[in-house]
């Protein structure tokens, strides 16, 4: 069982490999066996990343790639795929600005659909081709909790990653019947760069953590584990959903404990 697992003779390409979650996902993708492409819109940390990949005896190779250029990630792919084969693309980038929506901008709106949307339906519409065409392969995006639910100034956010959910599973029901699985990751809160100005204010930093079950906030590494196995053949007959990695935040509304319990 522990076979169906790993990665061997897999290539996985991770978007946003050079920080964060998509940093976590290709060092573990290297560590189970697969030849990690690291892919960021800036290329040298993608390069450091797989240079520490490298260095633990695994093969890694990095390429910028901007998701908000189609021709762009499209040329990026036939690279990759020319060169290294393709099994797996994960996408792990999104950006936010938390904002109420009457004062939202629409340069601001711009910019989140952009990077979150489009940058996704550019990478599923490019690694799908790729992947149908062999007819095998695995892509993975990244959603969030905030696909579910929403609070003030995330009314944006929250809109596009509702919006991958459906992507996903939209692809699934098409790359299905030629081999092709399509799910995501919905992360809770996660100690990253984005979510670095709440770190900062301590306030807002202990509410987060304490509104899941677990009571912290999680790690990048965190994310890898389920990520990974959605990638592995042990997934293989998972396609079409969503698994959240949010520490219990999605199964309690609440912190109020009765007297007596």
């Amino acid at each position: 069982m522990k076979d169906m697992f790993r990665l061997e003779g897999k290539t996985v390409a991770v978007i946003g490999a050079g920080s964060g979650i998509g940093e976590a996902v290709a060092m573990g993708a290297g560590q189970q066996g697969a030849k990690v492409v690291c892919l960021d819109i800036n290329e040298a940390p993608a390069q450091a990343v797989a240079a520490k990949i490298t260095a633990g005896g695994a093969s890694a190779h990095a390429m910028a790639v901007d998701i908000r250029d189609g021709a762009g990630v499209a040329d990026v792919f036939d690279v990759i795929k020319a060169t290294y084969g393709l099994d797996a693309v994960i996408c792990t980038p999104s950006i936010n600005v938390r904002k109420t929506l009457l004062n939202y901008n629409e340069e601001e709106f711009d910019r989140v659909v952009t990077v979150n949307l489009k940058g996704s339906f550019n990478v599923v519409r490019t690694a799908g081709r790729i992947l149908t065409e062999q007819r095998r392969g695995s892509i993975v995006l990244f959603s969030s909790i905030r696909s579910l639910v929403v609070e003030p100034g995330q009314a944006v956010y929250s809109m596009t990653k509702a919006g991958i959910l459906q992507l996903v599973r939209g692809a699934a029901c098409e790359f299905g019947p030629l081999g092709v699985r399509v799910n995501a990751i919905g992360p809770g809160v996660v100690e990253t760069p984005l979510t670095a100005p709440i770190k900062a204010n301590a306030d807002w930093y202990n509410a987060y953590g304490n509104k899941n079950i677990l009571r912290r906030w999680a790690q990048p590494q965190e994310m890898a584990g389920a990520t990974l196995f959605l990638v592995s053949d042990a997934a293989s007959y998972v396609t079409g959903t969503i698994i959240y990695v949010d520490g219990g935040w999605l199964a309690v509304d609440g912190r109020f404990t009765p007297p007596g319990m």
